[in-house]
């Protein structure tokens, strides 16, 4: 599990590991029943005291993207998550967004963007 902690934006150390779980959550990279690193060291691995991850731990079990397991450790949520579905809505929106003003500028229609997807499509399937 990859968290990246920055100093300099101003956002509380404990809420960008809220962020990425939700983020790797919601975008696969973390799957249903998937361990997490304890804190002691995850907050190692960060070079961060134990208590962040610890509330940022008890933040994603509130909104149930994580569950504790007693003795066990920490997990990705069986069930799947209202949480992360939004997550998931939400990183495609913002990637939505970047794609349209791209398409804007290089004066694409929304008609073609939309071809151009359905095809992009075709050759996933």
């Amino acid at each position: 599990m990859q968290i990246h902690i920055s100093t300099k934006d101003g956002v509380p150390i404990y809420l960008q590991i809220v962020n990425q779980v939700k983020y790797m959550v919601a975008s696969g990279r973390l799957r249903s029943g998937e361990q997490l690193p304890p804190v002691r060291r995850l907050a190692e691995d960060l070079l961060i005291n134990p208590n962040t991850v610890a509330r940022a731990y008890r933040e994603l079990e509130a909104a149930k993207v994580l569950s504790t397991r007693q003795g066990a450790g920490v997990y990705v949520a069986d069930t799947a998550s209202p949480l992360a579905r939004r997550e998931q809505t939400r990183i495609l929106k913002d990637r939505i967004d970047l794609l349209l003003a791209e398409a804007r500028h290089m004066d694409v229609s929304v008609e073609d963007l939309i071809d151009l997807l359905r095809q992009r499509g075709e050759l996933i399937k």
